[in-house]
C-alpha cells in the first residue's frame, strides 16, 4: 500500500530528476564554460538527491519508474534552447526556493535543504551578475565556494496578454450587462482594445525611454568620476567584489587592474554599480512599446471575437467560454515561473478573471436598468 509519505517521496524524486535534467540543459546551452561547469556540478548534486529518494522508495518496497521529463521541464528546456539561459533561470531559482521550504520540514531531507538553499543563492548571483557582466575572478571565487554543493521576456508577454484579456473581458461584459446590442458591444470591445493597447505601449515607451535617459546620465557621471577621482572609483568597485565574496586583497587587485583602462573601467562600473549594459541602456523603447501593444491586443481580442460572427446571448456565452480557456492557458504558462500546479494557477486565473467580468456585468446591468427606468 502506497502511503502519503511514499507519494511525497515519489514527487520529490521526480522534482530532483527534473531539476537535474534542466541544469544539464543549462550546461549545454551556456556559452561561458565557467558557468556551464557550475550548472553541471549542480546537476550532479540534484541526481544525488534523486538517488536518496530512490533509496527511500526502495526501502518501502516501491518500484521507481523510468524517469521521463515532465511537460513543464520540456517546455522550459525548449525555451532555454530557443531564447537562452536567462529565460528559465528565474523559474529554476523559484523551484530551488520551493525545494528548500519543503525539505526543511522533512527529517530525511535536512542536508538536501541546505544544498538547495545554496543552489538558490548561487542562481541569484548568476542572474544578478549576468545582467551586468561577470568578472572572471569573481566567478572563480563563486565556483570554488559552491564546488561541494554542486527573466524575463516570456513573463512580460504573459502578463501583457493577461492584462488585455481581463480588462477587455470586463469591459465587454459590462456593456453586455447594460443590454446594448451586439454591434455596440463589438465597437466598444474594439475601442477598448485599441485604447488599452495604445495606453500600454505609451506607458512602456515612457518607462523604457526614461530609464535609458537616466542610465545615460548616470554613466556620464561615472565617466567624470573616473577622470576626476579614479581612486574613489577603485574603492567602490573593490567593495562590490568584497560583497560578492572576494577577499579585500583580491577585490583591490581586481579593481586596480580594471581601472588601468578608463574605457573598460567605465563599462565595468556601469554593469557592476548600475546593473546596465552601456551598449543597450536597458533596451529599445520602441521595441518595448510595439511588443506591449501587440501582446495586449492579442489578449484583448479574445473576448471580442464572438461578437464579429454572433449576436445576442450566444455571442456573450461564447465570449465567456473562449475567455475562460484563454485565462486558463495563461495561468498554466505562469507555472513555468512559479513551479505551482497547472490546475492551481490555471483555475486561479480563471476565477479572478471571471469574477472581475461578473462584477462589471452586474454594474452594467444596474446602469442599464437605471437608464431604462
Amino acid at each position: 500500500m502506497v502511503t502519503q509519505s511514499d507519494t511525497e517521496n515519489i514527487r520529490a524524486w521526480k522534482e530532483e530528476q527534473n531539476s537535474a535534467y534542466l541544469y544539464t540543459v543549462l550546461a549545454e546551452i551556456e556559452k561561458d564554460p565557467r558557468i556551464s561547469e557550475v550548472y553541471r556540478r549542480i546537476a550532479s548534486v540534484e541526481l544525488r538527491h534523486a538517488k536518496k529518494w530512490e533509496d527511500e522508495l526502495q526501502k518501502a518496497g516501491i518500484q521507481v519508474p523510468v524517469y521521463k521529463p515532465d511537460l513543464r521541464s520540456r517546455m522550459l528546456a525548449w525555451l532555454g534552447r530557443k531564447f537562452g539561459t536567462s529565460m528559465i533561470l528565474p523559474s529554476m531559482q523559484a523551484s530551488e526556493k520551493n525545494g528548500v521550504r519543503g525539505y526543511r520540514v522533512n527529517p530525511v531531507a535536512q542536508q538536501m535543504a541546505s544544498e538547495e538553499q545554496s543552489h538558490s543563492i548561487l542562481l541569484h548571483q548568476i542572474i544578478r551578475m549576468t545582467k551586468g557582466g561577470v568578472g572572471g575572478s569573481a566567478l572563480a571565487q563563486i565556483e570554488g565556494r559552491h564546488r561541494g554543493a554542486g527573466g524575463n521576456a516570456l513573463r512580460a508577454a504573459v502578463l501583457g496578454a493577461n492584462d488585455g484579456l481581463v480588462s477587455n473581458l470586463s469591459l465587454v461584459m459590462g456593456v453586455a450587462g447594460a443590454a446594448l446590442e451586439s454591434r455596440s458591444i463589438l465597437i466598444t470591445g474594439l475601442a477598448g482594445l485599441l485604447a488599452g493597447a495604445c495606453s500600454m505601449a505609451l506607458g512602456e515607451w515612457l518607462s523604457v525611454q526614461s530609464s535609458r535617459e537616466l542610465f545615460a546620465h548616470q554613466i556620464g557621471i561615472e565617466a567624470k568620476e573616473i577622470e576626476g577621482n579614479p581612486q574613489e572609483e577603485v574603492e567602490e568597485l573593490a567593495l562590490i567584489y568584497e560583497a560578492r565574496g572576494l577577499t579585500k586583497e583580491q577585490s583591490h587587485s581586481l579593481a586596480d587592474k580594471i581601472m588601468t583602462n578608463p574605457e573598460s573601467a567605465l563599462d565595468t562600473l556601469a554593469r557592476e554599480e548600475l546593473g546596465v549594459n552601456p551598449e543597450e541602456l536597458g533596451g529599445s523603447a520602441w521595441e518595448a512599446a510595439i511588443t506591449s501593444f501587440i501582446l495586449f491586443a492579442i489578449g484583448a481580442i479574445v473576448p471580442v471575437l464572438p461578437f464579429i460572427f454572433l449576436t445576442g446571448t450566444g455571442a456573450i456565452l461564447t465570449s465567456i467560454a473562449i475567455s475562460t480557456v484563454g485565462l486558463f492557458l495563461l495561468g498554466s504558462v505562469i507555472t513555468l515561473f512559479t513551479g505551482k500546479s497547472i490546475w492551481f494557477s490555471g483555475m486561479r486565473m480563471v476565477i479572478f478573471g471571471l469574477l472581475a467580468a461578473g462584477v462589471t456585468f452586474g454594474i452594467g446591468k444596474l446602469i442599464g436598468v437605471s437608464l431604462a427606468g
